[in-house]
């Protein structure tokens, strides 16, 4: 277990008590505020976008609002058939690269909006000629003044540093571009019906992932497809908030090399979404688990091994808000039975401001 400093908990602070858990806990209700409040913002784009349909789709992001462009891809090339890419900040504050994006949509998503990388990327690509969304929490920062239409993600007040329902509001707001976009009532009633499966997931036992990585050095931590944004995002908690090591790979990648190190004892956690992925992902397991790893997986089935429980999704597209919901609250007790306190990790701040 890590040494504890400055920055550790005291061993009075439960994990009922952080800004983390309680902002998790959140995360349903600002969904279904959301999705009322923005539908004629996101109908009003749509129609922006059937009338002048992108050739393809850019997102720019970093940090945890980078997993939801991750996630936001595979919505937006499952549902759509966009082909969708990451670009890099640094193209356009660093190199001051000029990109040629004429008759694009470019997604810029940030839970601040100030980080002025992002903003330089965006605007630089408003100057190309992409239509530029931004996705942000605060409604007035510079990333929203740059941005041609902004969907405000509507999380609310978020004071710990462990960025968690923005991240899971930046997952509905993209999903809600999409079904809205394709004109799938059926996809955008199951968002609507998330929140309730996000609470009912939040009140169930995830201490088998706490008690079994309260010693841990190293994790890996395993999706696909949609769900390869939340293994990114949860890896990145781990990291943040508990002073873990994990590392977030797709469980096809997972074979390429990185499965030589994993032996007897090596932690590993899966986030699962019942979709073309789920066989091949709980094969990887099942190899994993006869090697003597230890395992988890996130499953509404009762019956599925190494289960982590959650309730079931109304879409696959909904599970991985679903999981993550789950996953934010065992890392907050996690990081509190580690030492540390989740609400300020050692050397970070709210808003990383890069350039």
């Amino acid at each position: 277990m890590p040494n504890l400093d400055d920055n550790d908990v005291t061993p009075m602070l439960k994990p009922n008590e952080t800004k983390m858990f309680h902002e998790a806990g959140e995360a349903a209700e600002a969904i279904r505020r959301q999705l009322a409040a923005n539908d004629a913002i996101v109908g009003a784009l749509v129609d922006k976008l059937k009338a002048a349909p992108p050739r393809f789709i850019v997102t720019g992001a970093r940090g945890s609002s980078d997993h939801a462009a991750t996630f936001g891809k595979y919505v937006f090339e499952t549902q759509i058939g966009l082909m969708t890419a990451s670009a890099s900040p640094s193209i356009s504050s660093i190199y001051q690269a000029t990109q040629q994006l004429a008759g694009a949509l470019y997604i810029a998503i940030s839970q601040s909006g100030g980080s002025p990388d992002l903003v330089r990327a965006a605007g630089g690509a408003r100057e190309a000629g992409a239509h530029v969304v931004a996705l942000v929490n605060v409604e007035d920062s510079p990333l929203a003044r740059v941005a041609d239409t902004v969907v405000p993600l509507r999380a609310g007040p978020e004071l710990s540093v462990a960025a968690t329902k923005s991240y899971l509001c930046a997952l509905s707001a993209l999903v809600h571009i999409a079904a809205r976009w394709k004109g799938d009532e059926a996809l955008y009633a199951a968002l609507q019906a998330t929140p309730e499966a996000m609470r009912a997931t939040w009140a169930m036992d995830w201490s088998s992932l706490v008690d079994g990585l309260v010693d841990a050095n190293n994790l890996f931590v395993v999706g696909r497809g949609l769900g390869l944004g939340a293994a990114q995002e949860a890896a990145l908690k781990l990291k943040e908030t508990c002073g873990l090591h994990a590392e977030a790979f797709s469980s096809a990648e997972v074979k390429h090399g990185p499965m030589a190190i994993v032996g007897r004892d090596f932690p590993v956690l899966f986030l699962t979404q019942q979709d073309e992925s789920l066989a091949g992902t709980r094969e990887v397991a099942d190899e994993f688990s006869a090697r003597g790893a230890k395992v988890w997986l996130t499953s509404p089935d009762p019956a599925q091994a190494h289960r982590l429980p959650v309730a079931a999704a109304p879409h696959p597209v909904a599970a991985p808000l679903i999981a993550v919901q789950g996953f934010y609250k065992a890392a907050n007790a996690l990081a509190i039975a580690r030492g540390h306190n989740p609400d300020v990790p050692p050397h970070l701040n709210k808003v990383t401001r890069t350039v």
